[in-house]
């Protein structure tokens, strides 16, 4: 009974005539604003319908190829690249990190080659050293007597320090500075000196070139590394970088030798990288131990957890406030760890996919270096006098840089959307009104037709289900009284 109710309601009030329907269908075709369909309809002229009926016809399959390459286009995620050049009056001074290419004191090192192969095992950490077989047997037995030997504090101790007999000048901008505005850090050099690591306000930059201007005095006689572990150079080496980074020697190193005169002109260069699917960024990523995301401190952080969780203890050299390794701990864990994590690209760069993706943004300085002997005659004879040293120590073992911005400007690399989403929809409407005159009313009007339609079409399957069975009429399921007693005399 129900169903034949809803039956009945739908033929009465949805379900119109075939002659309304006919009707509906020649009032939108005659009627919409999706243009050359209505002259289809109108026209009397098989000609002129078959005419209209390709035009139209074309003009969508064009539409419709037009947008599908739109589409494909756009998922693919294109970029592009904006280069600008800013001119400003002040500039920002970047973080500059200076090392001795001698890290200890020769009078400090009992056993030369130990030491070095010591610190190869922890700076390994930070760029991978290879460590012969031949040094095994020796590493043992001095790790086995020596287990309260610490390379952190003998290296703090004996390696190059700063002071005003190794810093014999420093200017900055027309004021001078002091060893203590260096700020000590470890590097693969050992002990190393950060300028402007507190972030120092942005100072007037004029074009004649001032910066920070420092001579060096690195004491050959008291700092000498082992030729035969490879270490054969004498100066200073240096990178620049942000106050807020981390310092990365790995083929980022500027190299000053002894007796030379370094000049270098710097660019701020300030890169922005689209996120994901655009570009390779994350701007989620936050670091714990660094005030901003870099791809060097991302790395770092990346090793110290696995290395903390595979040998109980955190190498000084890495970011971190677990229990220290000691030496041991150093060459039969975090020496392997080290190794297996690079094997088996646990902590990777760059890609989106990886560990450490590329940041979002980035400053960089790129550098231009030129060289010139230091000092002439007369320098030579003024600081011989000044320092009381031989002419010939003045040259073996002074170095003077000078850093400096190479002009009021910075320049901006800025990844950006190729084709972002109101262009795409403008692109979209564009061919939708070139070739069809549709616009956003015209697919509205097609989506109400074909909801009508649909609908229609529901209601006629819905009237031509078939009927539901009366399971529970008894008259059907039951023998009456009659056939009973029909069957009892049959029987």
């Amino acid at each position: 009974g129900i169903l034949e109710k809803i039956r009945s309601y739908l033929i009465k009030k949805l379900l119109p005539h075939l002659e309304d329907r006919r009707k509906y269908h020649q009032e939108f075709a005659s009627s919409t604003s999706f243009h050359g369909v209505h002259n289809i309809v109108q026209t009397r002229s098989k000609t002129r319908k078959v005419l209209w009926l390709l035009v139209v016809a074309g003009c969508l399959a064009i539409v419709i190829w037009q947008i599908c390459s739109r589409f494909i286009y756009y998922f693919s995620w294109p970029t592009t690249t904006t280069v600008v050049v800013q001119y400003v009056e002040n500039v920002k001074f970047p973080a500059v990190t200076f090392c001795n290419l001698n890290r200890f004191q020769a009078h400090a090192v009992s056993n030369l080659r130990i030491i070095f192969l010591i610190w190869n095992i922890v700076s390994g950490v930070l760029q991978k050293f290879t460590v012969e077989d031949k040094y095994s047997q020796e590493l043992n037995d001095f790790l086995l007597g020596n287990q309260n030997f610490s390379i952190k504090e003998f290296t703090r101790k004996n390696g190059f320090y700063l002071n005003s007999s190794t810093l014999l000048e420093c200017e900055f901008f027309g004021k001078p500075c002091y060893p203590q505005d260096f700020e000590h850090v470890f590097t693969e050099y050992g002990n190393c000196f950060t300028f402007n690591h507190n972030d120092l306000p942005a100072r007037r930059v004029s074009l004649s070139g001032r910066g920070l201007h420092l001579l060096f005095d690195v004491q050959q006689e008291k700092f000498t590394d082992e030729p035969a572990l490879g270490y054969t150079d004498a100066g200073i080496t240096f990178v620049i970088h942000s106050p807020k980074e981390l310092p990365r020697f790995d083929g980022l190193g500027l190299l000053t030798p002894v007796g030379t005169h370094a000049q270098v002109a710097i660019r701020q260069l300030k890169s922005i990288i689209q996120e994901y699917p655009w570009g390779e960024c994350k701007p989620d990523i936050k670091l714990q131990y660094h005030k901003i995301y870099s791809t060097n401190g991302c790395l770092q952080e990346c090793k110290a957890r696995y290395i903390q969780d595979w040998c109980g203890c955190l190498p000084f050299i890495l970011p971190g406030n677990g229990t220290e390794c000691d030496l041991l701990k150093f060459y039969n864990c975090v020496y392997p760890a080290v190794y297996d994590i690079e094997i088996k690209g646990l902590c990777t760069l760059g890609t989106h996919n990886s560990t450490c993706p590329t940041p979002c943004e980035e400053t960089d300085y790129p550098t231009t270096v030129t060289y010139s002997s230091f000092g002439g005659e007369k320098a030579i004879k003024y600081f011989s006098a000044k320092l009381k040293k031989s002419p010939e120590y003045i040259r073996q073992n002074l170095v003077r840089i000078d850093i400096k911005y190479h002009d009021l400007s910075y320049k901006i690399t800025q990844q950006q959307k190729a084709l972002t989403i109101s262009e795409l929809l403008a692109d979209v409407g564009g061919q939708l009104g070139l070739f069809c005159g549709a616009s956003m009313i015209t697919i509205i009007e097609l989506l109400e037709y074909i909801f009508t339609n649909f609908c229609w079409m529901c209601i006629f399957l819905l009237l031509k289900a078939p009927e539901m069975p009366q399971w529970n009429n008894p008259s059907q399921n039951q023998p009456t009284h009659n056939e009973e007693k029909k069957g009892i005399q049959e029987c």
